[in-house]
Formats: structure tokens, sequence, C-alpha cells
């Protein structure tokens, strides 16, 4: 039984981190968790995988369209930004990197790192979003 629930709560968690960098999931956070946890470990996979999801559901919840839209089609600046580090989704840019806050909601802002525009959370400045 122990072995069981230990089996189900790693592989809950391992499924809910590759979820975390999907970004495309239809089902995500707590209740995405805890379908996956159920699945793969019972009831108290479920509890779990809900408080995983929780977790990494809140951390990834991609920004409104309207956000993502005006990142897309505002104007480059005209100093190309390039940084050896690789611009990742839940890590922070480097301060080096100058970060310009969204005019209709200030909970987001966006910068253009190597040639890739990335939408990040002002405060912590971490990547919420790469825009291909």
């Amino acid at each position: 039984m122990l072995f069981k629930f230990i089996a189900g709560a790693a592989t809950a968690m391992t499924v809910m981190s590759g979820v975390a960098f999907a970004q495309s999931s239809t089902v995500n956070g707590a209740a995405g968790g805890a379908i996956t946890g159920a699945i793969v470990g019972g009831p108290a996979g479920a509890a779990i995988g809900g408080v995983a999801g929780a977790v990494v559901g809140t951390a990834i919840d991609p920004p409104p369209e309207k956000v993502v839209t005006y990142v897309r089609e505002a104007p480059a600046p005209s100093a190309r930004v390039v940084v050896k580090e690789k611009v990742v989704v839940g890590q922070p840019l480097p301060e080096t990197v100058v970060v310009t806050p969204v005019p209709d909601d200030p909970t987001y802002a966006y910068a253009v790192v190597n040639d890739e525009r990335v939408i990040v959370e002002p405060s912590s400045r971490k990547v919420i979003q790469v825009i291909k």
C-alpha cells in the first residue's frame, strides 16, 4: 500500500511537471492535477496531484489573448537585446533586459530578447510566455 502511494505520488509529480512546460494543455491547475493523480495513484494521488496542480496551474496560466496580441504587434525596440542565457518560461530575465509594461494590463510586461518576444511578470521578471 505504501509503495503504491509513493509510486503514485512520484508519477503524479512527474506528469504535472511536464504539464507545467507544455503550456497548451486544456486541463491544468488543481483540476488537472487531481485528475492525473487519481488516474495514477487513486484517491491519495488525486489529493497530491490537486495540490501540485494548483501550484503549477497558477504559475503557468497564460496571459489574456489581448496581452498576447499586443506583445506580438508592439513595435520592437531599436536596440537588439542578446543574452547568453536561454529564455525559459518560469525563469526570470537578466537584470540587463529592459521590460516594458503592457499599457492596458500592467500586471504584464514584455521584452524582445534574442529575437523572441516574451511576456513577463513585472515584479519578478519571470517569463510567463514566449511568443512564437
